[in-house]
């Protein structure tokens, strides 16, 4: 099976991912992880940013945004409005920051929780035409397309602009959630709509509930229901199934409960029910466990490169097969497989 490092379609993102992966190996021996952008065909929760003015904070806001932000996005340092006086009886600070653009990826959650509403939601949808250069190079091995899954319109147009490229891949996964009885039959409809210009893998992603992993156990519970019902129908199409969405630690043995994963597969039973879960994807539950690892790194050293700290190193590397052990049978007690 492979294994798929998936960032933002953008040729700096691209560059640095590639430049990790290479940084890493130097390391340790490892194979090549493919190199996966995402994109989408309209409005989608993975694609959106926060954003607001922290001027217009009222100064005795408690500030609950910065406290329920994943991804420590959110800043509200101070700075004097008035340095040029600065021993000025009228002397104010003022909010500078906001939210770190290059850390917020989208989860939403501090929407809700501003008392003032003062936090507002940009979304884009990726350019179909510099993503199809993008495809060409030999920095991009897959693509992710996300859908909303109600309708294939769009999708369609997206497709055909993409249709010249994606002979350079090696597989395109399509992220949709679950829209119950429609969405198989609207599976059906993308894959018709794909096929006479795929010629390599696909991957569906079952996006049970987006950016939740890191919530708790319950969060995983329906990712599994989603993926219970697409395993369990005869029309499903071609290609591999991975769960997305409300996956953490806790999905690979929810899913060995309902017989629909395990990580060796004999010749004899290749269509049995539990090959039928090829993989997980873990994006804001894996986030949460590295960004510890990063941010106490930086609070020692600053900014700087974590394969220069053997420490930090280490200890992300620790996390890391923890998460992804079951999934790879990585079994022995020091994360080394056997």
């Amino acid at each position: 099976m492979f294994d798929c490092i998936d960032c933002a379609a953008d040729p700096s993102v691209i560059n640095a991912v590639n430049e990790g992966i290479e940084t890493a190996r130097e390391i340790v021996s490892i194979r090549r992880p493919w190199v996966m952008i995402s994109i989408n065909d309209d409005e989608d929760l993975h694609f959106r940013k926060a954003e607001f003015d922290p001027e217009d904070c009222p100064s005795d806001c408690s500030r609950p945004c910065e406290n329920v932000c994943p991804a420590n996005a959110i800043s509200f340092e101070r700075e004097n409005s008035t340095m040029e006086v600065p021993f000025s009886s009228d002397q104010k600070e003022k909010p500078k920051g906001g939210v770190i653009t290059e850390r917020c990826y989208g989860c939403g959650r501090c929407f809700p929780v501003c008392p003032y509403d003062k936090i507002r939601e940009i979304t884009y949808v990726r350019d179909a035409m510099a993503t199809a250069e993008l495809l060409k190079t030999n920095d991009v091995d897959a693509v992710e397309i996300h859908t909303s899954g109600r309708q294939t319109n769009l999708f369609k147009e997206l497709w055909d602009d993409l249709a010249n490229s994606v002979k350079y891949l090696r597989l395109v996964a399509v992220s949709l959630p679950d829209t119950g009885d429609a969405t198989i039959s609207t599976m059906n409809q993308m894959y018709a709509i794909m096929e006479p210009h795929l010629s390599c893998f696909n991957l569906w992603q079952l996006d049970g509930r987006p950016m939740s992993g890191d919530i708790g156990r319950g969060a995983t519970r329906e990712s599994i229901a989603f993926a219970v019902r697409v395993a369990a129908s005869s029309e499903r199409p071609p290609g591999f199934l991975q769960l997305a969405g409300g996956t953490n630690v806790h999905t690979v043995d929810g899913l060995k409960k309902r017989g629909l994963f395990r990580t060796h597969i004999t010749c004899a039973e290749p269509n049995h029910l539990q090959s039928l879960i090829g993989g997980i994807a873990y994006g804001g539950y894996a986030r949460k466990i590295v960004g510890r690892v990063l941010s106490s790194m930086g609070s020692e050293n600053g900014v700087t490169g974590i394969e220069y700290h053997a420490e930090h190193l280490l200890k992300a590397l620790k996390e890391a097969l923890h998460l992804v052990g079951s999934v790879k049978s990585y079994n022995h007690p020091d994360g080394m497989q056997r």
